[in-house]
């Protein structure tokens, strides 16, 4: 409790009270949010309803069929999530403290990296961090930038740049675009093709919200053209090049997934392009003033070591 200018007792909301109002404004659904919390339904209820209590003000809008969030609910899950954002930091922090390399590390992983990058990351930090508790969460780009500034996420293994303020991002390699053909294709197969034959092909593409979607679209575009290539679109890497098997166009891999990817069907053919080819970049991305920050930094360098086998060109740092 605290006391007032007025000199009467305020009761103050606990982290227990403020983590289920979170779950609930998030997932907006008791059920839900009460196994996300790994605890019971009637517990969450009632630390809501606690919390309710407390702040005086009603929090939710309770149907026999769905929660809603009250207008006050809507402003103060804003400021509950932020609280937690911060509670979660300090938290981290003393962690950082107490010994480095150790406790709970949150990485997440855009799609199209994760199969391609994932066996040597997990091989690097099983071998030289076995403390480390690494927790990997697969999603799209602006999910993950939202869960690290959130605090969901304390790490990110994404292309960049993101251009984000408050990221800083640790460059780790740059990669070359392939260009993949179905068997039969006059372009499969050769070597330095020009970017310009992008202008006439069928180009197929990931869906919406891939940063690989995006990039390929810029490549076109630099290549000179100004139209989207196709409208047949796939959620990922190993469907889009069943696609591409199946003769309904081309596409472009970038060069960590071509043996995974082009391994999964013999009706397929790659071409190289001349330099200089389009390529995409990938990095760690961190919280600016990360409490880990330095341990973050040494990941990066130990990372770049162990991705030099890989068909990538490792960068020092400093680009």
């Amino acid at each position: 409790m605290t006391v007032s200018n007025s000199g009467v007792k305020r009761r103050q909301p606990s982290l227990a009270q403020l983590r289920a109002f979170a779950a609930v404004a998030e997932h907006l659904h008791f059920r839900d949010a009460a196994a996300a919390l790994g605890m019971s339904q009637p517990a969450l209820s009632g630390a809501v309803s606690a919390l309710e209590e407390t702040l005086g003000v009603t929090l939710l809008e309770r149907t026999t069929r769905k929660v809603l969030l009250s207008p006050a609910g809507e402003r103060l899950a804003v400021r509950a999530r932020a609280v937690l954002a911060e509670v979660g930091a300090l938290l981290a922090e003393a962690e950082a403290l107490r010994a480095p390399f150790t406790g709970v590390l949150r990485l997440g992983v855009i799609p199209t990296v994760a199969p391609y990058l994932l066996p040597t990351v997990l091989r690097l930090v099983h071998d030289r961090y076995p403390h480390l508790d690494l927790q990997v969460h697969e999603e799209q780009t602006a999910a993950l930038v939202d869960g690290l500034n959130t605090g969901r996420l304390d790490l990110l293994l994404l292309a960049v740049p993101l251009g984000v303020p408050g990221v800083v991002e640790l460059p780790l390699f740059d990669e070359d675009f392939v260009l993949v053909t179905p068997p039969g294709h006059p372009l499969g197969g050769r070597q330095g093709i020009a970017r310009e034959v992008l202008k006439e092909l069928n180009l197929l593409l990931l869906d919406e919200g891939h940063c690989l979607r995006d990039q390929a679209l810029d490549i076109c575009r630099e290549a000179g053209r100004a139209d989207a290539p196709v409208t047949t679109t796939a959620a990922g890497l190993s469907t889009l090049v069943q696609l591409v098997a199946g003769g309904l166009g081309c596409t472009l891999l970038p060069r960590t997934a071509v043996t995974v990817e082009t391994s999964r069907s013999t009706h397929l053919l790659t071409a190289d392009f001349t330099d200089p080819a389009p390529t995409r970049r990938i990095a760690l991305a961190m919280r600016s003033g990360a409490a880990r920050g330095a341990e973050y930094e040494e990941l990066a360098q130990a990372l770049r070591e162990a991705l030099r086998p890989l068909p990538v060109r490792v960068l020092d740092g400093v680009h």
